[in-house]
């Protein structure tokens, strides 16, 4: 079982949603968003929740994660810094 700590992302991922930036720093802050704030439901979006409930599970790294979160982001137009 991984640690609250691992859960963290190692760089932080940086959206503008709301006209502002957000800095999503662990795999709960993109999970909440991913629920609750992305922009359209896309498969990248739902790879990218999966993956942080597998993280959230201790069935997989934060990296994993990340990169899913930082796909979708991207997908949508809303990645503003990796």
């Amino acid at each position: 079982m991984q640690s609250t700590g691992a859960k963290r992302f190692e760089r932080p991922v940086i959206i503008r949603t709301g006209g502002s930036d957000r800095t999503v720093v662990d795999v709960n802050s993109a999970a909440e968003i991913l629920l609750k704030a992305f922009p359209r439901e896309t498969a990248r979006r739902k790879a990218a929740m999966a993956a942080c409930l597998r993280v959230i599970r201790g069935e997989a790294h934060s990296p994993v994660a990340r990169q899913a979160f930082v796909s979708a982001a991207l997908e949508v137009g809303i990645l503003a810094g990796d």
